[in-house]
């Protein structure tokens, strides 16, 4: 598709995007044909007919809801919100390799982050203590080394892993699915309030959408399409992570994953990956060497052999354990066993599950 001319005012192209039912592929149909929103708006019923048919047509001649349309001007005077089109010279490249780019982008913060090089880190809502750990420190490292983090904006392995990436040079993106008015969930709050100034976030969707949930898998695929590679820390078999990855392939990004215990639900997506094609990797320097990638992670801290590791860790092991089975491991009563782990969770070295049961935490 010719892209359209540049230098339309924002009216136009937010005219466009408000028409109740128009949607990106017919308003790529009309720009291909018209060259410009503005023009698309001033035709005939008749000429919009013959390119997307009788009901868009009265649509686009009866035009957008003027509240809307004027909420949306007001909005775009802030001077961290932006608006991005197909007509714009910093339009994402890595999106115009997509089959179907998004006309319009809404933005909030660091609009230059859209063309650095971008990896996707994405995985469970419900994360475990383990895979958050693992999702903030893989985003900090591959952030430090250069690279932009880009996630949802789910809570677990969504938000670790933009708190990582806006530890780092790169800084980090967020994908939404609502209208960029609303914060989805609330408690992320304080991170899209972050984001908004040090990161940045973009949705596709206009003000005032609300969290439909049809629309957070037609948001993946600019997950994997603004990325190199897309890497899933934690996924259940139903996991809509599996989605993005899904789309990272037929993109003709990389996708890779972290593997877990064999016993855990949440691993058995990512196992199901690497069974499919995807890269094991345990060290973000393995993500740097597949992208080719210049820059380095900091090498991972190794423990040094020649001391001794605590025994009550090694019996431990790195899965989920109880406090009986730890009492049989490690040959102690409850009460010590429990004395033992409130200080090694103070310490950070462990972490209290659901259902009674603790991990060990890190390497």
């Amino acid at each position: 598709m010719p892209l359209p001319q540049s230098g339309d005012e924002p009216e136009a192209w937010l005219a466009l995007d408000l028409i109740p039912g128009l949607g990106g592929e017919n308003t790529r149909k009309l720009l291909a044909e018209f060259g410009s929103p503005a023009r698309a708006l001033q035709q005939s019923s008749t000429r919009l007919r013959a390119v997307i048919g009788d009901k868009l047509a009265t649509a686009v001649a009866a035009g957008p809801p003027a509240e809307k349309l004027k909420a949306s001007l007001e909005w775009l005077k802030s001077e961290s919100n932006h608006l991005l089109t197909l007509a714009d010279e910093d339009y994402p490249r890595a999106l115009l390799e997509i089959t179907d780019p998004p006309p319009i982008l809404y933005l909030k913060g660091r609009r230059e982050l859209l063309n650095r090089p971008a990896i996707a880190i994405v995985g469970s809502r419900n994360a475990t203590p383990v895979g958050l750990q693992n999702a903030q420190a893989f985003a900090q490292n591959l952030s430090l080394a250069g690279l932009t983090v880009i996630s949802g904006m789910a809570l677990g392995i969504d938000a670790a892993a933009h708190h990582g990436g806006l530890a780092g040079a790169g800084s980090s993106i967020a994908v939404v699915g609502t209208g960029l008015d609303l914060v989805y969930p609330a408690r992320n709050k304080a991170l899209a309030q972050e984001l908004a100034v040090n990161g940045l976030i973009l949705s596709e969707f206009s003000l005032g959408t609300p969290a439909l949930a049809q629309n957070f898998p037609r948001r993946n695929r600019l997950i994997s399409g603004l990325s190199r590679g897309v890497l899933v820390v934690e996924a259940a078999l139903a996991s809509g992570s599996l989605i993005t990855a899904r789309l990272a392939g037929e993109q003709g990004r990389e996708v890779f994953a972290i593997p877990g215990s064999i016993h855990s639900p949440f691993s058995k997506g990512c196992h199901q990956l690497i069974k499919q094609g995807a890269k094991l990797v345990d060290d973000a320097n393995d993500i740097l060497v597949e992208l080719q990638w210049s820059g380095a992670a900091p090498k991972r801290e190794q423990r040094d052999d020649s001391e001794p590791e605590d025994a009550f860790l090694t019996a431990m092991g790195y899965d989920p354990v109880s406090i009986d089975h730890l009492v049989e491991r490690a040959s102690m009563s409850a009460d010590q066993v429990g004395a033992r782990l409130t200080e090694l969770e103070i310490s950070g070295a462990i972490a209290a599950l659901p259902g009674g049961k603790y991990q060990r935490l890190g390497s």
